[in-house]
């Protein structure tokens, strides 16, 4: 239902039920995974854009990590290359690394920069090269099926070291970073980084009050489908040993629990195709995801 047709004593019950969230979480940092269909449907993308705005007027202050595979997807059809993926992950050669800062650093960054200016907030484009933030060697990922072979994914980068002092300067003042998952090697070479690994590393260092991953599902599901709202690292670690967890939604998980298990308070994994998604999840009671607490015993 769109706020339009909410009556005014609705309105403003949701108003009040925000405001001890607002008073909660005041001057504390959110750490926003920002992808999938939010990324890509004009609407949410104006959506998420006034929650960011409104969630940074009301004294929160929101760092945007994003992703764009989609986007990268087809600026390399359109120089006539094949994207090629090795268990998920995309084979990064230098041809591909150049079409990847291209489009997250320029493309992407720069539209979600704007969107969010354009609804008031004053945001600041980034990725891990600018001051050498995010520091970066080459993954070498282990062959699921021989575990003992490690596969060289080309320019795919492994954080070594995130500086946060550029990220905390302006997120404490006026400013929303958004920041590109790039990152920079010992010798200035350029590294294509798992969105979901910088945001819960930036998380870690940051010491942020909470991680947010907008992903193109529920949530976390049990093995019947059913949303799961509250879950402990615990039980994370469970679903992954049982193959209830899977495919994509692993590296989100495993960035989750790391985040969790290095002292971000609460992680969220929300449906990014809800409108207001966002602000349903933190100024709520009832949320829109996945809450994983960090204060759970982990196994």
């Amino acid at each position: 239902m769109s706020h339009e047709k909410l009556s005014p004593n609705i309105k403003a019950g949701l108003l009040a039920e925000a405001l001890p969230y607002i008073k909660r979480f005041h001057g504390r940092t959110l750490v926003i995974k920002y992808g999938g269909n939010a990324m890509t449907d004009e609407h949410l993308k104006q959506c998420f854009a006034r929650d960011v705005v409104l969630l940074k007027l009301v004294g929160m202050n929101p760092v945007v990590v994003h992703g764009g595979g989609p986007q990268i997807d087809d600026m390399l059809k359109r120089v006539g290359k094949k994207g090629e993926f090795i268990q998920g992950m995309r084979v990064t050669d230098r041809e591909t690394m150049d079409v990847v800062e291209m489009v997250l650093g320029g493309q992407v960054n720069k539209e979600i920069v704007n969107l969010i200016n354009q609804h008031g907030g004053k945001a600041v484009g980034l990725t891990g090269k600018d001051g050498g933030f995010i520091r970066a060697q080459k993954l070498l990922m282990p062959n699921k099926d021989q575990p003992d072979e490690k596969i060289d994914l080309g320019q795919v980068g492994d954080i070594t070291s995130i500086d946060p002092s550029l990220i905390a300067l302006l997120d404490s003042g006026a400013f929303i970073p958004v920041i590109a998952p790039i990152g920079v090697g010992a010798e200035g070479e350029t590294y294509n980084i798992n969105a979901d690994v910088v945001a819960g590393k930036i998380a870690e260092v940051l010491k942020a009050e909470k991680l947010v991953l907008l992903t193109n599902t529920p949530g976390v599901l049990d093995e019947n489908g059913k949303l799961l709202t509250g879950i402990t690292p615990k039980d994370v670690d469970a679903m992954i040993a049982n193959g209830t967890l899977s495919g994509g939604m692993l590296p989100k998980i495993g960035s989750a629990l790391d985040a969790a298990r290095q002292g971000v308070k609460s992680v969220h994994i929300i449906d990014g195709r809800v409108e207001h998604a966002l602000l349903l999840e933190i100024l709520t009671d009832d949320g829109v995801g996945t809450l994983i607490k960090a204060n759970q015993p982990a196994s």
